[in-house]
């Protein structure tokens, strides 16, 4: 093995390791042959699951790294814009029950007191009193004009995707445009060297394929970091109970209606539905708890849910059923092995955290590559150090979306909110969060996930109501300024909301503009 890193070998294909692929293709000039290799040899025998269709506005930006064009992208695969999740049912299941987690950050946020005003208005929701984008959602509407450039937005947006088109759709441009080499080859065997690296990968017709460094985007079997190093999965089923998901795609009942412009996530009784619309479909799944339920209930919610929104009868043989493993690895790089993708973890689907978990990897293994086999344990620990910490903020922040919730109809709920069951540092920031608004420095670290506020989002749609703070005399005018001022950045996110619905088109319209007449290139 040579002592510069000259080729990386990623096995296994699928959304993770194509976007791994791209991100280093493109970033190292391949094509051009640049400083790297990059190969991808994935099994013909194996399926990738290709589940996952909804990302985080970080897609855009990764696009946009590998050279895509966004127009040809919605064209190929079947995308949608997303601008947040709606939660129905999360809180107490009552009618009416519903909020909203925006990708757009609250207006005024970190400048005015934005909770302290709106505990003056025990009526209003927390989301749409401090943004705009909810009312922007339920009007419909895009988060574009069609003059906006490719990967542009007048509201920060995500996209609604089908994933296995997504895998086909990079494939083409990594090996037509980036230089990626691809192979198609069973690998029965590894190839270990002298100091317990992994040398190369025994293919059944291309040999020996040997590297530098490995990529392991091999799914939940993990082959190379489980298999080969017996690098151990963390369960964190003890703290989120989902471990089953049945999914289906249900046709539009009319093909040229509304389009959801946000992922619905709907609670039942042991677990929840997602319904993300698509060009052409939507895509609809239960995920929930074995240990709460059977297949055949949670099929059956399913069922109910397409009928009640509007879809047809589902066909029994066309509902897929997907193992989960809520759980992560602390150590996602060892040796010249990384893993990346549902090899590194995988908890749940709820707030599409599995993808940005994948750009934020191939970003990190892009920009800190190491240069030679004698830096890479130290890369190696920083980037194990990033996403043990970036695992564990995920486990957090989904736990909140149930430990908040007061429904009793069922144990799934109940069982959610037993102290044992919350992580000891959710449970700290929960106690401080009664005194305080989640901020910065609850979530110390540059590049968070899910921002300060994100929480503040979930923790107020699902009914957390901090005690009104008293003030000392000598601050009660300055107190009274700051709510006065969060007054006005709520009266602004109004205005903003209303003229932007007037003036922006609806969320088909503007995915046919995109189809038919592209949007504008920079």
């Amino acid at each position: 093995m040579s002592e510069a890193i000259r080729d990386v070998v990623i096995l296994g294909g699928g959304s993770a390791g194509w976007l791994v692929a791209g991100v280093l293709a493109a970033d190292h000039g391949t094509a051009s042959g640049g400083a790297l290799r990059v190969t991808l040899v994935e099994s013909p025998d194996v399926a990738t699951i290709g589940v996952g269709e909804g990302t985080w506005p970080t897609m855009r930006d990764t696009l946009r790294r590998i050279g895509v064009s966004e127009s040809d992208f919605f064209r190929e695969c079947d995308a949608s814009f997303k601008q947040g999740s709606k939660f129905i049912g999360w809180r107490d299941g009552s009618a009416g029950d519903q909020y909203h987690h925006p990708f757009v950050l609250p207006q005024g946020y970190l400048e005015a007191d934005l909770v302290g005003a709106w505990l003056q208005h025990p009526g209003e929701a927390f989301g749409e009193r401090v943004c705009f984008q909810p009312r922007l959602c339920e009007a419909g509407r895009a988060p574009k004009q069609f003059a906006t450039p490719e990967f542009a937005a007048v509201a920060n947006y995500a996209y609604h995707l089908d994933a296995g088109k997504l895998g086909t759709f990079l494939r083409r441009h990594c090996v037509e445009r980036l230089g990626v080499r691809h192979v198609r080859d069973h690998v029965s065997g590894i190839d270990t060297a002298d100091n317990g690296d992994i040398a190369g990968l025994h293919t059944r017709d291309h040999g020996i394929l040997a590297g530098d460094l490995f990529v392991d985007c091999t799914g939940m079997r993990a082959v190379l970091l489980d298999g080969h190093y017996g690098i151990a999965h963390e369960s964190q089923q003890h703290v989120l109970f989902a471990d089953r998901a049945i999914a289906v795609q249900v046709p539009y009942a009319d093909p040229r209606g509304p389009i959801a412009c946000q992922t619905l996530s709907t609670a039942q009784p042991n677990g929840w539905t997602w319904d993300i619309g698509l060009q052409s479909r939507r895509g609809v799944g239960h995920v929930y708890s074995s240990a709460h339920t059977s297949d055949d209930e949670a099929a059956e919610v399913l069922r109910r849910h397409v009928l009640a929104t509007g879809g047809a009868e589902p066909d029994p043989a066309s509902m897929r059923r997907i193992g989960l493993r809520p759980g992560y690895r602390k150590r996602s790089w060892h040796r010249n092995c990384v893993a990346i993708g549902l090899s590194s973890g995988f908890v749940e689907p709820l707030e599409a955290s599995s993808l940005v978990l994948v750009e934020l990897a191939a970003t990190m293994l892009s920009d800190q590559m190491p240069a030679t086999r004698a830096t890479m344990d130290l890369v190696a620990e920083r980037f194990n150090d990033s996403f043990a910490y970036r695992w564990e903020r995920v486990v957090d922040f989904l736990k909140l979306h149930y430990l908040l919730s007061t429904r009793e109809d069922s144990d799934f709920w109940r069982d959610h909110r037993r102290p044992e069951s919350i992580p000891p540092r959710l449970q700290a920031l929960l106690e401080l969060w009664r005194h305080h608004p989640p901020s910065r420095y609850d979530l110390p670290r540059v590049d968070e996930i899910f921002p300060s506020a994100s929480y503040q989002y979930v923790l107020y749609g699902m009914g957390f109501r901090p005690p009104p703070a008293p003030a000392p005399a000598a601050t009660a005018r300055r107190r009274l300024d700051a709510i006065e001022k969060a007054d006005r950045y709520s009266r602004e996110a109004a205005d903003l909301a209303r003229r932007m619905i007037a003036g922006l088109p609806s969320h088909r319209e503007m995915i046919d503009h995109a189809l038919h007449h592209g949007m504008p290139r920079l």
